[in-house]
C-alpha cells in the first residue's frame, strides 16, 4: 500500500488588513482546508492530525498574523521544524499601502489589534518591524493595495497556489416547485412553468419527473427541445467568463409548479449537458420531488 503524502501547507501572513481573511475564503474556494490564528506551537501536532486524517487532507492554508504575539517569534523556528518533517510549505505575505491600510480600518470600524493606544499609523509601522524576518523568508509577496477581491483570487490561482486548468468548478443543479420557494443561493434561475404540464395527465400525475413516461412527454414537445437548446447555448457562453472570475461554484435552478414534473426533467437534462465538462464537478437535487 502506497504511502500517503503529506498535506501541503501554504502559511498565509502580513500586515492586518491587507486581505488574509479573504484570501483564505479564495483558497478554501480553490479546495484547501482553511484554519485562522492557530497557535505555531500547535502546528505540528495540526500537521500530524491531518495527515493521519481518515479523510486525506491534501492542501492545508494557516492564517497567522501579528495577534499570535508571543508564538509568533518561534513561527520559523516551528516551519523549520516542519520541513525536517516532511511536510512542504510556502509563505504568503499579504502587504498594502499605510493610506489603504488606515482607510480599511477606518472603513470597517475595527481596531487594530495591537491595541488602542497608539494610533493605527504607529501599529502599522511596529507589526512591519515584527513581521519583518518573516517577509523576509516569504515565497510570494502580493500587494493588495490595487487588488480587489476577484483579483487578488485570480493572483492567487495564475501566480504560484493551483494551476487553472487543475480548478474544477462546483456545479449545483437544482429543481424545485415555485409553490414552495425559490431555493436560496442560487445563482440562475429558470422558469419552466411556460411547458407543458404532465401534472394535467391522469396517469402520468402520481408519477415523477424520473419516470420514462414523464421524460418522454415533457422531452417530445419541440418547445422544450428548442428551450433546452437556447440554455445550453447560454450557460456554454458564460461558464468561460465565470471561472475567468475566479468563480468556484455555481447554482442553477429549474423551477415549475410543484417541482416533481418538468424541472426535475430538465434539470436531469442539464445535468448531462455539464457531465461533459472535465472542468466541472456536477450535483443535481430535486428538492421538492416528494413533496404534495
Amino acid at each position: 500500500m502506497a504511502e500517503r503524502r503529506k498535506p501541503h501547507f501554504v502559511i498565509i501572513t502580513g500586515l492586518s488588513g491587507a486581505g488574509k481573511n479573504q484570501a483564505l475564503r479564495c483558497l478554501e474556494d480553490l479546495g484547501f482546508f482553511c484554519v485562522d490564528n492557530l497557535p505555531t506551537s500547535l502546528l505540528i501536532t495540526f500537521a500530524q492530525l491531518c495527515h493521519h486524517s481518515s479523510t486525506p487532507i491534501e492542501k492545508i492554508a494557516l492564517g497567522i498574523d501579528i495577534r499570535e504575539r508571543v508564538f509568533l517569534d518561534k513561527l520559523l523556528d516551528t516551519l523549520t521544524r516542519l520541513k525536517n518533517s516532511g511536510y512542504i510549505y510556502q509563505i504568503l505575505y499579504l502587504e498594502a499601502s499605510n493610506k489603504v491600510l488606515i482607510r480599511r480600518f477606518s472603513e470597517t470600524r475595527r481596531r487594530h489589534p495591537l491595541g488602542d493606544g497608539d494610533s493605527i499609523l504607529e501599529n502599522l509601522e511596529v507589526e512591519k518591524k515584527r513581521l519583518a524576518p518573516i517577509k523576509r523568508k516569504a515565497d510570494f509577496i502580493i500587494d493588495t493595495t490595487n487588488l480587489n477581491v476577484h483579483e487578488l483570487k485570480e493572483s492567487l490561482i495564475k501566480n504560484f497556489l493551483v494551476p487553472p486548468d487543475n480548478v474544477k468548478m462546483m456545479i449545483n443543479i437544482i429543481s424545485f416547485g415555485y409553490k414552495f420557494g425559490l431555493p436560496e443561493y442560487a445563482d440562475l434561475i429558470f422558469d419552466v412553468r411556460f411547458l407543458p404540464n404532465p401534472y394535467y395527465i391522469r396517469k402520468l400525475r402520481s408519477l415523477s419527473g424520473r419516470a420514462k413516461a414523464v421524460r418522454s412527454f415533457v422531452l417530445k414537445e419541440k418547445i422544450t427541445r428548442d428551450f433546452l437548446t437556447k440554455l445550453y447555448t447560454l450557460l456554454d457562453f458564460l461558464m468561460p467568463y465565470y471561472r475567468r472570475e475566479g468563480k468556484a461554484y455555481l447554482t442553477v435552478a429549474l423551477g415549475c409548479t410543484g417541482g416533481k414534473h418538468r424541472s426535475v426533467v430538465l434539470s436531469s437534462e442539464l445535468k448531462k449537458h455539464f457531465a461533459r465538462d472535465r472542468d466541472a464537478v456536477v450535483r443535481l437535487e430535486h428538492r421538492d420531488i416528494k413533496k404534495e
